[in-house]
């Protein structure tokens, strides 16, 4: 019954002199494909903006690829030759654009999905596939699902080369955090000065200031840094 879902809107028929089935895309076809490629490439850009730290290039590329990408699939459905140069057009390409995050990369595949989908005129899989993604997407952004607990802290400190980093502020973690790991020890000023890194989740975030307090009496007053956890675990 629901069969129409998961078919092309696009005709195929059967050629007596090759004897294969030929898929024929008439105007009205290729007019709706590149329409709800543009309609849900929009919709998909301003789901991504509710609540997210966005650029301007970002949205117009998620609004404008689904239809480039539907042209090239219809222009190239059927004919190898046609496939092969677009893939060696694509290969040339160079991107010379900063390393995205798993978010922004998750999105560029979808309007590339949706620019496959609808280019091979399956546009009611397109619209279900937009609907259910970007609902999930609005639905984690507003749950914070994921999001680390704000009690979780990168904590960077400086200490003189002379002092003992191993032991100095065991019992200060003990005191005002739940648990913590060194997760990176770097030299300065020509090894003068260490800089520890710290993952800490603190007992409670109102202790935050005696806890630097504190360290600092240890430190010799230099550099203490504490603030939200500090992962790179979102890039692709």
């Amino acid at each position: 019954m629901l069969n129409w879902i998961v078919e092309s809107i696009f005709i195929k028929e059967f050629d007596d002199i090759s004897g294969e089935w030929i898929t024929t895309i008439k105007p009205w076809m290729f007019f709706t494909c590149i329409g709800v490629a543009i309609a849900l490439g929009l919709i998909a850009a301003f789901s991504y903006m509710y609540k997210n730290q966005f650029s301007k290039t970002l949205v117009i590329t998620m609004a404008i690829l689904p239809p480039i990408v539907c042209v090239l699939i219809m222009l190239v459905s059927g004919s190898i030759g046609a496939a092969v140069a677009v893939g060696g057009v694509f290969a040339l390409t160079r991107f010379r654009s900063a390393q995205g995050s798993a978010k922004e990369i998750t999105q560029i595949f979808l309007s590339m999905a949706v620019g496959l989908t609808t280019g091979l005129g399956y546009i009611y899989i397109a619209i279900i596939l937009v609907v259910i993604i970007e609902a999930m997407s609005i639905i984690f952004t507003i749950t914070k699902f994921g999001e680390s607990s704000p009690k979780r802290r990168t904590l960077k400190v400086s200490i003189p080369e002379e002092l003992n980093y191993t032991t100095l502020f065991d019992d200060l973690f003990e005191k005002y955090t739940n648990n913590h790991t060194l997760i990176k020890v770097k030299l300065k000023n020509l090894g003068t000065i260490f800089q520890l890194t710290y993952d800490i989740q603190l007992k409670d975030v109102n202790e935050e200031k005696n806890l630097i307090d504190e360290i600092r009496i240890r430190n010799a007053n230099l550099d203490v840094v504490c603030s939200r956890l500090i992962t790179n675990s979102d890039e692709l």
